[in-house]
Order: C-alpha cells, then sequence, then structure tokens
C-alpha cells in the first residue's frame, strides 16, 4: 500500500481532484447543513499555489475567495464565519518562526487552532498547521477534521499566503502545502455545480 501524499501541481488541481475523490469514493451521511456524502481520508500535496491559477480563474468565486481571505487575515469573526482563523493563527507564528530559528531541523513547529471545550457548533475545520524547513524551503502541512471539497480553494489559498508570510520572515522560499483532510465531503445542494467543475480531468503529478 502506498502511503504517500496525491501530489498536484496546482491549488486548482489540487480543487478538481479532491471533488472527483468524494464523489468516487464516497457514501451518503448527514450533516448539519443537510445531506452530504463523505469520502475516506486523504492526503495531497499541492506543488505551488499561486492567485493566478487557471482553474480558480474560471470556476472558482473572486468574491467568496475575499471574504474567506478576511477570515484568515482579520482578528474578529467575519460574518457569516463563527470563528477567525486570523486570530487563532497569528498569536502563534512567531513562536513556530522561533522555534525554526533556534531549530532549522525541527519538526515541532506545530500550532493547534482549537482549543479545550470549544462550542459545540463552533469547532474549527482546520485544526493544526504544522511548519518545517527542507532543502532551504519552508514546507506547511495544514489539518483538516473536515473539508467541504466544493469550497476547499477557499482555504487552500490563504493558508498559501501564511506560509508565505512565515517563508519570507525566515528568508527561505516558499516550498509545498501538504493538506490531510479526515472526512472530505460535498453537500448535495453543491453537486450540480460541483459536476459542471470537475468533469475536466485534472493532471495529478503522482
Amino acid at each position: 500500500m502506498d502511503d504517500s501524499p496525491s501530489l498536484w501541481a496546482s491549488c486548482g488541481e489540487a480543487w478538481l481532484g479532491l471533488m472527483r475523490h468524494v464523489w468516487s469514493s464516497g457514501t451518503p451521511a448527514d450533516d448539519d447543513r443537510g445531506p452530504v456524502i463523505e469520502a475516506p481520508p486523504v492526503l495531497v500535496e499541492i506543488a505551488a499555489l499561486t492567485a493566478d491559477d487557471p482553474i480558480i480563474e474560471r470556476y472558482g468565486d473572486a468574491a467568496k475567495l475575499a471574504l474567506y481571505t478576511r477570515k484568515f487575515t482579520e482578528d474578529v469573526v467575519v460574518a457569516p464565519f463563527k470563528y477567525s482563523y486570523g486570530a487563532r493563527i497569528s498569536g502563534q507564528l512567531q513562536w513556530a518562526a522561533d522555534l525554526l530559528t533556534a531549530r532549522p531541523y525541527s519538526k515541532s513547529a506545530w500550532i493547534s487552532l482549537t482549543g479545550p471545550g470549544e462550542q459545540y457548533d463552533c469547532v474549527p475545520c482546520l485544526t493544526s498547521l504544522a511548519f518545517r524547513i527542507r532543502e532551504r524551503s519552508l514546507h506547511m502541512t495544514a489539518a483538516f477534521r473536515s473539508q467541504n471539497a466544493y469550497t476547499c480553494y477557499l482555504n487552500y489559498l490563504p493558508l498559501a499566503d501564511v506560509q508565505a508570510r512565515m517563508a519570507g520572515g525566515l528568508g527561505l522560499s516558499r516550498g509545498p502545502m501538504r493538506v490531510f483532510v479526515d472526512v472530505p465531503h460535498l453537500y448535495l445542494a453543491d453537486l450540480e455545480p460541483a459536476l459542471r467543475i470537475m468533469r475536466p480531468s485534472p493532471h495529478r503529478l503522482r
């Protein structure tokens, strides 16, 4: 069994790939927001994430991307979200940067985005981030307890900005971003537009 991550060339191709994974291997399940299709866990690695991604430009939602970017950059909760990733991430980045400065080889620069006693309806989907220096570049891993495959790119692009800021502060280039999703899913309400988008077969590097 090959446990290595699926390697995608771009954010857009990873987006298509995750939706196709859910559609091809998922089973019906329930969710607070309505019925879903849930798929087995997935580990992917995205080689390059850029704002000029042709798939995102063609099929993505620029207004929603701007909204999600605020979720990752502002310390206040932005409606309609129930929590701020910006508030949960920003205060911990300096600790991770200091650790990697002191120990460039370290695998310990993990930060948690959850805490004990979270409100049941406010548990973040993104639970942790990890940073490590390899081959003179900063690699990052994002772990999601759950992720809507139809909107995953709205998280990946702001996360790429987080990684870029960390890399710049450390004087490094930005390496690949690895993403683990424990429960990838699609809402039945999103199936029609998702199927229209995922029809082109994405190019998987590995």
